[in-house]
């Protein structure tokens, strides 16, 4: 089984954070939200990681210090405050403090990137966070909430494009072999977690678009898969003999021993029979790589990074790729020529005897 090699960093309780807003701050945030969600139609993940952040801002300008507990980032839904919290727009030690939501400025942002990097945040994560309250100052500007935009003067530190951990092709080929080979016994979970690591690396497809695949977005003996990726964008992408196979097999001899009456359509269920979950998918790509000695401790999207590089080594052209993986610009596909790259300097400085 495979181990966890690092920790994330401890966040602040931001239901509790949330619920202790303000009343203006609370409804604007209510409405950033529901635009999250009904105007541009971004994921649940997104929406949730882009509430993290503004819930974050918002408690560094009313000055409301952050609980010791921890909690997942994205846990900041509407509804979701623990049992006893005070609801949006009670009494607050942010009331106290008299400052409005419509003094948010520049200063307070830069105020916040200021703590979060004394916190210790990396530069890719203080950019990150950065673009994410750039885009709400801008929509908080444009819904008349605020008579400027200070986002637009925010400075953000540039993150570093580090290379993705990736797999050599034999280091895939052992893998998914050890994936087979444990679902020789006909096992059900076992046969859907080689389906699933199969399909990963034969696609490249994201978690996310793996885990809302239903029976009709795929077409198995043409070997297609019909996904929605970010955005709610739709594209059709290939797959090989090996994961057809696999993935036959699940669907003959694995799903049905897991599906309920109540379950979805979706493809790949869980042990209790509903939609897999996320977690338990990285759960399953960490196990099953981590299994093989002298693997780089990569998740699903280090498959998704495996399969690229490995196309692009193979002769695939970069629009190729960038279609195949949902990519909106081909910048964010011309990371993977760097990794292939890199990885011929490293095979040239071992093997060339003039090196």
């Amino acid at each position: 089984m495979g181990t966890s090699r690092g920790r994330r960093t401890t966040r602040p309780d931001l239901r509790r954070l949330r619920s202790a807003l303000p009343a203006d701050s609370a409804a604007a945030l209510d409405s950033y939200e529901r635009h999250l969600r009904l105007e541009r139609g971004l994921s649940e993940h997104t929406v949730r990681a882009y509430l993290a952040d503004v819930v974050s801002l918002l408690g560094h300008l009313h000055g409301i210090p952050a609980e010791d507990a921890e909690a997942s980032p994205g846990a900041v839904g509407p509804g979701e405050a623990s049992p006893g919290d005070a609801s949006p727009g009670e009494a607050s030690p942010a009331d106290a403090s008299a400052v409005a939501f419509a003094e948010l400025d520049v200063a307070t942002l830069r105020g916040w990137l200021a703590t979060q990097r004394s916190a210790g945040i990396s530069r890719t994560t203080l950019a990150r966070r950065s673009a994410s309250v750039r885009t709400f100052s801008a929509w908080a500007h444009r819904a008349g909430l605020l008579e400027g935009d200070p986002g637009a003067r925010l400075v953000a530190p540039r993150a570093h494009r580090t290379l993705p951990g990736v797999l050599r092709a034999e280091q895939a080929t052992d893998v998914l072999a050890g994936t087979a080979s444990g679902a020789e016994q006909r096992d059900p979970l076992a046969l859907r977690d080689h389906a699933i690591v199969e399909l990963l690396y034969a696609s490249g497809v994201r978690v996310g678009e793996l885990c809302g695949l239903d029976m009709p977005n795929i077409d198995v003996p043409r070997r297609l898969l019909r996904v929605f990726g970010k955005g709610g964008k739709e594209r059709f992408v290939p797959f090989g003999a090996p994961a057809e196979r696999a993935l036959d097999e699940w669907l003959t001899a694995g799903r049905p021993a897991l599906v309920k009456a109540s379950s979805p359509p979706a493809v790949f269920l869980g042990a209790r029979g509903g939609r897999i979950d996320p977690r338990t998918v990285r759960r399953t790509v960490h196990e099953s790589v981590g299994a093989l000695p002298g693997t780089p401790d990569i998740g699903p999207h280090g498959l998704r990074h495996s399969a690229a590089t490995h196309l692009l080594e193979g002769g695939a052209d970069l629009r190729t790729v960038q279609e195949l993986l949902g990519h909106a610009t081909l910048a964010t596909t011309q990371l993977y020529t760097h990794v292939t790259v890199e990885r011929l300097k490293a095979i040239h400085d071992r093997t060339h005897p003039r090196s």
